[in-house]
Parts: C-alpha cells; sequence; structure tokens
C-alpha cells in the first residue's frame, strides 16, 4: 500500500468541487433543538457528528439520531473516517441507561446503535453493546434496534454476546471493495467482515451492510463486493458518495451521479437484496426506521 501524504491528499481533493446534488442543508426547528439538547444534556456522542455525517441537519430535524457507544475514541485508523483515533479512556458502564433514556424521552420506534472500534477491550465493547440493547428494551419495549457494529476481532463468543442481546437489525459495513480495503481499512480484514455476516445471518437474525463510490473502485469491484454480500445471505445494502471529512483525508477519485447510484439500486435488487438504499448522501443509517419492515419480513 501506498501511503499518502496529507499534501498529496489535500491537493487531490481539492481538485474536484462539490455538483449541486451534494448541497445538504444545516438543520433548525424545535425538532433538531429538541435531539440535540437530549444529546448534550445525556452525554451522549452521535456518530451524525463526530463522522461529520452530511445528513445531520436532515435527520436531526426529522428528531432522528444515531448514537455512538464506548467514547468517542477509535482504536483504528481508517484513512476515510473523521472519528478521533487513539487510546480511549472511556469505559461507561451507565452509558446503555443513558442511551436507553434518550431513546424513550425521543419516542423513537427505531433506534440505531453504532459504536468506535474497541481493540483494546478484551470483549471488543461487546457487553457494553449487548447492554444498551437490553436497557432500550426495558425503557421502550416497542422500539425495534439496529446495531452497527466493528468486527470484534473476528470474535464468535464476542458476536455472540451481542446477538444474545436480540438486537432486531445486525449490521457490519464492507466499506469500499476488496482490493482498497487496506488503503480505507488499515486493520480491518475483508474476509472476517464477510464472516461476521455469515454468522450473524447463519443465526437467523437480518443483516445490513454498506459500502461507498467514488475511492477509486472499478463497477467489477463493485459487483464483486455485492455478488459477496449476497453469498453470505445479507439482505439489506446501502451505498453512499464517499465525501472526504476534511481535505488531508483519503483522496477522493470522483462523484457518482445520482443516476448512477440508481442503477446499482436496481443491480443489488437483481442480485436478491431485499433492500437497497443508494442515493449520493446515503450512509449506513440514512432512512434506518424504513428498513425494520424489511428485516421483519426477512426474518419471518
Amino acid at each position: 500500500m501506498a501511503v499518502k501524504t496529507k499534501s498529496e491528499n489535500r491537493s487531490k481533493n481539492e481538485a474536484l468541487r462539490r455538483p449541486a446534488w451534494l448541497k445538504v442543508r444545516y438543520g433548525s426547528g424545535s425538532d433538531f433543538q429538541s435531539v440535540r439538547k437530549l444529546v448534550n444534556n445525556n452525554q451522549l456522542h452521535t456518530v451524525c457528528e463526530s463522522a461529520r455525517c452530511p445528513n445531520l441537519g436532515e435527520c436531526w430535524s426529522r428528531g432522528t439520531a444515531t448514537f455512538m457507544i464506548l467514547g468517542n475514541t477509535c482504536t483504528r485508523s481508517c484513512t476515510f473516517c473523521n472519528i478521533h483515533v487513539g487510546k480511549p479512556t472511556e469505559y461507561d458502564v451507565d452509558e446503555p441507561l443513558r442511551v436507553a433514556d434518550a431513546v424513550k424521552n425521543m419516542r423513537l420506534n427505531h433506534a440505531v446503535i453504532t459504536m468506535v472500534a474497541r481493540d483494546d477491550l478484551h470483549d471488543g465493547g461487546a457487553f457494553i453493546i449487548a447492554e444498551t440493547i437490553r436497557k432500550i428494551r426495558e425503557a421502550r419495549p416497542q422500539c425495534s434496534i439496529e446495531v452497527l457494529i466493528s468486527d470484534l476481532k473476528g470474535s464468535s463468543k464476542d458476536l455472540q454476546t451481542v446477538l444474545d442481546a436480540q438486537p432486531d437489525i445486525l449490521n457490519h459495513n464492507l466499506e469500499t471493495v476488496r482490493r482498497l480495503q487496506k488503503d480505507l481499512r488499515i486493520q480491518a480484514k475483508y474476509e472476517r467482515s464477510l464472516q461476521i455476516l455469515r454468522r450473524a445471518r447463519q443465526k437467523g437474525f437480518v443483516t445490513k451492510s454498506g459500502f461507498m463510490v467514488g475511492v477509486g473502485e472499478t463497477f467489477d469491484e463493485i459487483v464483486e463486493l455485492m455478488q459477496d454480500l449476497r453469498k453470505v445471505d445479507c439482505s439489506i445494502l446501502t451505498i453512499g458518495q464517499y465525501l472526504p471529512p476534511t481535505k488531508e483525508h483519503y483522496p477522493l477519485h470522483r462523484f457518482y451521479h445520482p443516476d448512477e447510484f440508481a442503477d446499482l439500486r436496481e443491480l443489488g435488487l437483481e442480485m436478491g437484496f431485499t433492500h437497497v438504499e443508494s442515493g449520493p448522501l446515503v450512509r449506513s443509517s440514512y432512512h434506518a426506521e424504513e428498513h425494520i419492515s424489511i428485516g421483519q419480513s426477512v426474518a419471518g
């Protein structure tokens, strides 16, 4: 893997100007402010803020948010991600209760819980993930729960800890095609990620995954990735445009047109995915509340 310098990345990222279809609005209104207040008062992290998600304004204005647990410092140095990398200091056993309280107060019918990678912990953070699911169930029984997890270093035991808490959807992202894994997901392994999804599906759970485009992949590589996900019976797929969080992050190669995203969606449905969310601003939890009925039909 050829390591690119920040100056090289900056030069490439500055060369591309965002097209009109990637313009986003900042959030406003009472729902937006209510979500912000709840997040701050409960001392919670959201991937919306930490990863600089372009949909923060839309989602918070709709009264939804994706909670990020296990702190705000990740042990992995993915070159596309804006979350702080370092040695985490947080292990907050009260965090699951605070998340559940926020879910209850927001009256959510579907909650999305994601996490930073915690390779410093013996279980990768599996206990806190599972406990968060359990506390949400107690606080708001009618709320369905989707968890977007790390690969837990491939541990079947730690994955089982999460599955024992009975999430409605198990989400784990491949992020990019096989060839570019080491460029973007330095500490991850493509096959290990597929194995996480395979094990969860074999145990009867609805699985979901996603990837970015615009980082230098070819169409044939995209097809291969989608075929690999179908081989492990993944049923829900998200596809979005890579947008460098800063100019020093992994270089953007090109923007995909909305028509290309529509074509990828149709391709995914033809391959057998039950649902494909594909668009320039799509992220893992984008419109996730609409995926739960699809997940229930798969599980049923």
